[in-house]
């Protein structure tokens, strides 16, 4: 109380601030969520390849987490071509990513990608509906055969990146089937990969198994 007591206290989007004379505080609320945290996490096609440069993530609070997910797209490489890129799968896992402690469920994510079988550079940003974050918050009975829960949380999102630009997002739980919520084209980083500052060059090279794919039966462009 007696920290409090006499201090002006004003709203400053997500914040509470308090006036401390040379420097202000800023209190945020906590996030509201019926479980610890919630996942984001990528996938991409058979022998698609994708680096990820970075993901910008805003959630409802406004607070907004730089950098949230990078690096490479959890893909599939089978071996002597008996892949399937064409089309997305009806089962997929919840991708290479991570939980986001001390994130509210996000209003928006920003995410600029390398597709390394075209290879080109990608950027989109991705309005979250209201509607996503309903089911995310919405308990469900589940059939969970590891723990024996009987009810569970649809707390991942899980973003599909494919060649042109193809994005789509689902959400999804460890005993729930996956939810599509949005499809979205993003546009091409006119700068290139790591906006200008690699000189051209992408993070890494095709993996052997999806260059002799596609030098052999190409990008099946369109079937995203």
């Amino acid at each position: 109380a007696e920290l409090i007591n006499g201090t002006r206290l004003t709203l400053d989007g997500a914040c509470l601030l308090r006036d401390m004379g040379e420097y202000q505080a800023c209190y945020l609320r906590q996030p509201e969520l019926p479980y610890g945290a919630w996942r984001l996490g990528y996938f991409a096609p058979d022998y698609m390849d994708v680096w990820v440069e970075t993901t910008d993530i805003t959630d409802v609070r406004g607070i907004t987490s730089r950098g949230a997910v990078t690096g490479t797209v959890s893909i599939r490489q089978p071996e002597n071509g008996s892949g399937k890129p064409a089309g997305w799968p009806e089962r997929f896992g919840w991708g290479a990513g991570r939980y986001l402690s001390g994130l509210d469920l996000p209003r928006r994510i920003d995410i600029r990608w390398q597709s390394l079988a075209e290879p080109q550079t990608y950027r989109v940003s991705l309005d979250i509906p209201d509607v996503t974050r309903e089911i995310m918050r919405r308990k469900e009975p589940a059939k969970c055969p590891a723990s024996g829960r009987t009810e569970d949380y649809r707390e991942a999102i899980v973003i599909g990146l494919a060649p042109g630009g193809i994005v789509r997002a689902w959400v999804m739980g460890s005993c729930l089937n996956p939810i599509e919520i949005l499809r979205a084209q993003a546009e091409t980083e006119p700068l290139g990969p790591y906006q200008g500052k690699m000189q051209g060059r992408y993070a890494l090279p095709l993996e052997p198994a999806a260059k002799a794919y596609i030098e052999k039966h190409g990008i099946p462009y369109g079937s995203w």
